[in-house]
């Protein structure tokens, strides 16, 4: 085999025609995550100014300047929402979605199940392209002069009576939602077609695993929202109404049809972020997955089952008979119950583990820590008595970021850190990755407990201005200093990923002794075509088989 110095060596020279033409899912990954961290960072400096904005009551107009309109032609208000929808909309559709099943997926999939490529390699790069054209697309928010501001949800009838660029929305989710259609079917046929001779379902990866499921959820729900957001821009530049109540539509269908894939895709980040813990506490523990059938079958495919029918607790307050709140506040709280067999096995692959604590474990812990809390304070906006008073508040603002924002965010760079080695040939273990870790765990449980407070006080969601409440000023100052820490935090890693790259220690092809194939049958970087001979899985092998 060869090592990682001479692979790292051959793979030196540059050329950016082909990277720019690949249909190799190792570059396709790679390309994936460039493209989502690109919009993690412009949709975290919505966030920045959004706090500065907050730090005090009244008008400050720093929101502005963050969404370039330095001459302050649009009001605060209007730049406010504008920062929002930017911030929510890539946040979701254009880093966590794409993260997750764009570059983990396309990176890691077809080398843990022992394959050369995906099912369809030319049809995977236009997935990317597809995807990079969204997040083009989105970012011409910034220079067009009638700015979206319509929140990531685009709720009419607000979003067909105002003047702001609604095409902008639809268009972008147009190409984000294809792409992720495309990547649907190409790794559903991958794994279902090309795993390695020998290979059972039973032998994949817990992440193989995920993967799949969020894949069935995209081919399913995706072509919902596509139609959602067609049906809204048919209504705004055409003058159907779908949507309009004085012509016999309904605004509610929308939001129905808007959460019954928006909920799913919940679980579209969740499963594989979770996915990705699993292989890196198993690897780092020296562990089998606890229970590893049950997580699957119990867990991961009880999930799949019950995603389609949780979302109307998005709809609590918004005119739902009680029957329908109270069944679907059963079902919502029914799915916590394949969730806990998921949790219960990542707790469990800890126990007696030869634990390294290693960067990619570090985030991995804090992980577990951030689902415990995301998980707790959900189960009060899962019922409906109580929901109605947090609904619309800095509660549910709180809760959504750590079950979902961050915990999701933590798993990616844990997965960055981890595979690190694999992808470069180079360790990215640094002092300087280590500041960025306490800078971001620290700015986070400081950003958003304060938001937690001020929820159940009552604070709204979505007000830049908040002088009827000027006791939660403090709160809002100490999370604003808080998400200082995370801009530190996150400007660290970046320039660590970079530098680590290009001057980072070499390691060996296989760092952590891990016994998945994506290390023991691969260089580090992997070549071409990934494996120098096919491979035949024996009935008794396992990726997580350290006794």
């Amino acid at each position: 085999m060869t090592t990682a110095t001479e692979i790292a060596d051959h793979q030196s020279g540059f050329s950016l025609r082909e990277w720019i033409f690949t249909t190799d899912h190792k570059k396709v990954g790679v390309l994936y995550l460039i493209g989502a961290m690109a919009a993690f960072v412009v949709a975290g400096l919505m966030a920045v100014g959004i706090r500065l904005e907050q730090m005090s009551p009244g008008e400050s107009g720093l929101i502005n300047y963050f969404v370039l309109d330095f001459a302050g032609a649009m009001s605060t208000g209007d730049a406010y929402n504008v920062a929002l929808y930017f911030h929510g909309a890539a946040m979701i559709l254009a880093f966590l979605i794409p993260g997750l099943t764009g570059f983990a997926a396309n990176y890691l999939v077809p080398l843990m199940i022992g394959a050369p490529d995906v099912a369809f390699p030319r049809v995977n790069a236009l997935s990317l392209w597809l995807f990079w054209g969204g997040i083009v697309l989105a970012l011409l928010t910034f220079v067009i002069p009638d700015k979206p501001d319509i929140m990531w949800t685009g709720y009419p009838p607000y979003s067909i009576t105002t003047t702001s660029n609604t095409a902008l929305y639809v268009f972008t989710v147009h190409l984000i939602g294809f792409s992720s259609i495309l990547g649907a079917v190409n790794f559903l046929t991958t794994i279902i077609y090309m795993r390695a001779p020998g290979m059972g379902w039973n032998q994949m990866n817990m992440f193989v695993w995920t993967t799949f499921a969020a894949f069935m959820i995209q081919i399913v729900f995706v072509p919902v929202l596509a139609a959602a957001v067609t049906l809204l821009l048919l209504d705004k530049y055409i003058g159907t109404g779908f949507f309009d109540a004085a012509r016999g539509g309904d605004p509610l269908l929308y939001q129905n049809l808007f959460w019954f894939y928006s909920h799913p895709a919940v679980y579209v980040i969740f499963l594989p972020a979770v996915g990705l813990l699993f292989d890196i506490i198993a690897t780092q523990a020296k562990n089998m997955v606890f229970n590893y059938k049950t997580a699957v079958y119990g867990g991961v495919i009880g999930i799949l089952a019950i995603t389609g029918e949780v979302w109307v607790h998005h709809l609590y307050i918004a005119g739902m008979p009680d029957w329908i709140r109270i069944g679907m506040m059963i079902s919502t709280l029914l799915i916590s119950l394949p969730v806990g067999l998921v949790l219960i096995s990542l707790w469990g692959t800890l126990y007696k583990g030869a634990i390294t604590y290693n960067l990619s474990m570090w985030y991995a812990v804090v992980c577990l820590f951030l689902i415990l809390v995301g998980g707790l304070t959900g189960i009060p906006l899962a019922i409906t008595s109580m929901t109605v008073h947090l609904s619309e508040t800095s509660f549910v603002h709180a809760h959504f970021h750590f079950i979902m924002g961050l915990m999701a965010t933590f798993a990616l760079f844990a997965a960055v850190y981890h595979w690190f080695p694999k992808i470069t040939g180079r360790s990215a273990d640094s002092g300087m990755a280590k500041a960025a870790f306490w800078f971001k765990v620290i700015g986070t449980q400081v950003t958003f407990w304060p938001l937690f407070i001020i929820g159940v006080r009552g604070m709204p969601r979505r007000y830049w201005d908040y002088q009827m409440f000027p006791e939660f000023e403090p709160y809002h100052q100490v999370a604003t200093f808080g998400a200082a820490l995370i801009g530190i935090g996150v400007i660290l890693m970046i320039v660590g990923w970079i530098y680590s790259a290009i001057r980072g220690p070499r390691v060996g092809s296989n760092p952590w002794g891990s016994r998945s194939l994506e290390w023991t049958h691969t260089d580090s970087p992997p070549g071409h075509g990934n494996f120098s001979k096919p491979i035949e899985i024996d009935e008794k092998w396992m990726p997580y088989n350290y006794r």
